[in-house]
C-alpha cells in the first residue's frame, strides 16, 4: 500500500502511542484527522506540532463513547476529504488497580463502565461511523490497537497494572477485529496489535510505573524475556508495517510484548526418559 497522500484517522495522537504513530504517518505524506477529548496540554502541544507541518490535518474535539459526537466527527472528515484510507482505532481507558484500588471504592463507582465504553464499545462507534468512508477506496487498512491483559487477565504481577474490567474489554477487541476483517474483505484489511508494557502505556511515564516500588518494576522487566518495556516508536514502526507491508494480513492478532505473555519460566534440560531404560 502506497500511503503517500492518503488520509488517515489516528485516535490518541494527542500523547504517547498515538502521537508517535501520528508523527511517522505524517512523515510519509499522510494527511490525517486528530480527534481530542482531554488531556489539555498535550492536546496543545500536538495541534502546535502538527499544525506547523502545512499538511491540511484536521483537528477536532469528540468524545468518542458518544454516537452523536463520532457522527459529527465522520460528517466533518467527508467534507473535508474524499474518502478515509486508513483507521488507526487507539483509544482505550483502563484504571491500574496499583492507582485505582478495587471497583468497590466509591471513587470507582462508574470505572468499569469507562472502562467498557472506551476500550471496546468507542472502537465499534467508530468503526461503524467510518465504514462507508473506507469503502470509498480501493484499498483501506484498519488497525485496532489492544492490550496482553486479554490474556493475562488480573493475575501475576500483571494484576497490578490491569483491572478486570480492562482485560475482559480487550478480549472482546479480538472479536471486533476478526468479525470487521471479514466485513471489510475484500479491500478493507483490519488487523490487531496487541501490546505488552509500552511506555506512556502501563509503564515509564504512566501514574501506575510510579506507583510500583522498585521491586515491584523489577518483577514486570524479568517476566518479559527482552527484559525492558517496549515504546510508542516501537509502536508505530509496527503500526506502519501492518499499514505499508502486510497487505495479505487481515484479520490478524499480532502480539508487541517483547515476551511478556511467555512468562520468565525456563525451558529445561531434555529429560533422559524412561522408555529406552525400559527395553533393557
Amino acid at each position: 500500500m502506497d500511503i503517500y497522500g492518503k488520509t488517515a484517522l489516528v485516535l490518541g495522537a494527542s500523547r504517547g502511542i498515538g502521537r508517535a504513530t501520528a508523527r511517522i504517518l505524517a512523515r510519509k505524506g499522510v494527511r490525517l484527522c486528530l480527534p481530542w477529548y482531554d488531556w489539555p496540554e498535550d492536546v496543545e502541544s500536538m495541534i502546535d506540532e502538527f499544525s506547523s507541518m502545512d499538511m491540511g490535518h484536521i483537528f477536532m474535539k469528540a468524545d468518542l463513547r458518544k454516537a452523536g459526537e463520532v457522527k459529527e466527527l465522520v460528517r466533518t472528515f467527508k467534507r473535508e476529504t474524499d474518502g478515509l484510507d486508513i483507521l488507526i482505532n487507539n483509544i482505550e481507558r483502563g484504571g491500574m488497580p496499583i492507582v485505582h484500588g478495587s471497583y468497590e471504592l466509591d471513587i470507582n463507582r462508574n470505572q468499569w463502565q469507562r472502562e467498557m465504553e472506551t476500550t471496546l464499545h468507542a472502537k465499534w462507534l467508530v468503526f461503524n461511523g467510518c465504514l462507508p468512508l473506507l469503502k470509498q477506496c480501493p484499498q483501506a487498512c484498519v488497525i485496532n490497537l489492544s492490550s496482553v491483559a486479554a490474556i493475562t487477565g488480573r493475575a501475576g504481577i500483571a494484576g497490578l497494572l490491569f483491572n478486570d474490567g480492562y482485560a475482559a474489554a480487550n478480549r472482546g477487541v479480538e472479536t471486533l477485529t476478526k468479525t470487521w476483517a471479514k466485513l471489510g474483505a475484500p479491500n478493507i484489511r483490519v488487523n490487531e496489535i496487541m501490546l505488552g508494557i509500552i511506555d506512556t502505556r502501563h509503564g515509564a511515564g504512566t501514574r501506575g510505573w510510579k506507583a510500583l516500588s522498585e521491586k515491584q518494576r523489577r518483577q514486570v522487566l524479568d517476566h518479559t524475556l527482552v527484559r525492558r518495556t517496549g515504546t510508542p516508536e516501537e509502536v508505530a514502526e509496527t503500526v506502519l508495517f501492518l499499514v505499508e507491508k502486510a497487505d495479505f494480513m487481515t484479520g490478524a492478532t499480532l502480539r508487541l510484548d517483547g515476551g511478556f505473555v511467555l512468562g520468565n519460566e525456563g525451558v529445561p534440560p531434555m529429560p533422559q526418559g524412561i522408555l529406552e531404560k525400559e527395553s533393557d
